[in-house]
């Protein structure tokens, strides 16, 4: 299961998740993005809560990464050792801001 708080404050959306992003929660998470895209100039995933970060999870942040692409930025902040661990062995690393 996975919660999803958005905030959005000055073009900027955050995503304050909680939980395990996987097969399971992943389109709820997609579909936000989706949403959120148009209107931000920047995002935010704040990964402090985050469990574990499945292929479909993965799949979700390319995306956002696509969707930010040209018009904004999109940083991962907060992430714990098993979900860099996945990010480094995956590549993830290399594409994204990680703070």
């Amino acid at each position: 299961m996975l919660n999803i708080e958005k905030v959005i404050e000055n073009g900027e959306v955050t995503f304050i998740l909680e939980g395990r992003l996987d097969t399971a929660s992943a389109p709820k998470l997609e579909e936000e993005v989706k949403q959120s895209a148009s209107v931000a100039n920047a995002m935010i995933m704040d990964f402090e809560k985050v469990e574990y970060i499945s292929s479909a999870g993965l799949r979700v942040l390319l995306l956002a990464l696509k969707q930010m692409r040209g018009k904004g930025s999109l940083k991962v902040v907060h992430v714990n050792d098993l979900v860099r661990e996945i990010f480094d062995v995956t590549g993830f690393s290399n594409m994204l801001t990680i703070e």
